[in-house]
């Protein structure tokens, strides 16, 4: 029978093994791909143009409708996702019915496949509204697909904040808005800023709904109701076609060049955060 010591060097041995098997797997694939993909990285792949013949094989059309693509999706997902957090935070009635209806949707929203988000984007917003396949319809889909992480991770966030914060700027007579925009908000806005960068690698990371919303067209959108050709939607075109090993190089670049994207993207959110964090103390 293992003593107590025991049983906690051996809870804490598996601890630090299931982390380091985390950091493993994570800088396994990191090293990977960008080993396989680095090589054919330069200036003129990231700014020249594609075409389907070999002649240009650059990506600065897909880097552009990725960008329009989370930018539109933040701007129309995230106003919304974080009201609904202030709502349920500091205006329900908590057990109310209203507030069981959104949990229970935001839950069954967070666990609908992506595909099915690309379909109902497809029969709604491309053939319904008449949108096309266009930048747009994939933005209005992907910012419904966004929304659970935004609303519950940004509720998460204000609920951490002190009760203390609430009482004290009641106690000095400000209103509930004026708490929540001057007070409540700036505390809690490095978890929000996490919500906003789970929602942009969820963003940059989908293919299926994009390519059945915004189209595979692979030049640079002239505004956001024409087609575009994503980061991710262009790796699936490349995997897909792989005819030579000059096709392969070209998609582990591309690989390349998202995994880069990302972790800038996760080191630029930890910069913000900790700024927020200082302003609030």
């Amino acid at each position: 029978m293992l003593s107590r010591n025991q049983k906690d060097l051996v809870l804490n041995g598996l601890i630090w093994l299931s982390a380091i098997f985390t950091v493993f797997f994570l800088l396994w694939i990191v090293f990977y791909i960008v080993s396989n993909g680095i090589a054919y990285v330069d200036w003129a792949f990231i700014t020249d143009n594609y075409s389907r013949t070999g002649d240009e094989v650059g990506i600065w059309p897909m880097i552009v409708s990725t960008i329009y693509m989370v930018a539109l999706s933040l701007a129309i997902a995230a106003p919304i996702g974080v009201m609904t957090a202030i709502y349920l935070t500091e205006y329900a009635k908590a057990g109310s019915a209203l507030v069981k209806v959104i949990r229970f949707c935001t839950e069954s929203l967070a666990g609908i496949p992506s595909i099915i988000y690309g379909l109902f984007g497809l029969t709604f917003f491309v053939g319904v509204l008449g949108l096309g396949f266009s930048i747009l319809a994939g933005a209005l889909t992907l910012a419904i697909l966004i929304l659970p992480v935004i609303i519950r991770t940004s509720e998460e966030a204000i609920i951490a904040v002190p009760l203390a914060y609430r009482e004290a700027s009641y106690g000095l007579g400000a209103s509930r808005l004026y708490t929540i925009v001057r007070l409540i908000l700036p505390a809690a806005m490095p978890g929000i800023a996490t919500a906003l960068v789970l929602s942009i690698g969820r963003i940059i990371g989908e293919s299926a709904p994009v390519f059945l919303t915004a189209g595979m067209v692979a030049s640079i959108p002239g505004s956001i109701f024409d087609s575009g050709r994503t980061l991710t939607v262009h790796l699936y075109m490349l995997t897909t076609e792989l005819y030579t090993q000059h096709d392969w190089n070209m998609a582990f670049a591309t690989a390349t060049v998202l995994i880069v994207l990302v972790l800038m993207i996760n080191l630029i959110t930890k910069l913000i955060s900790s700024r927020f964090n200082k302003a609030s103390y």
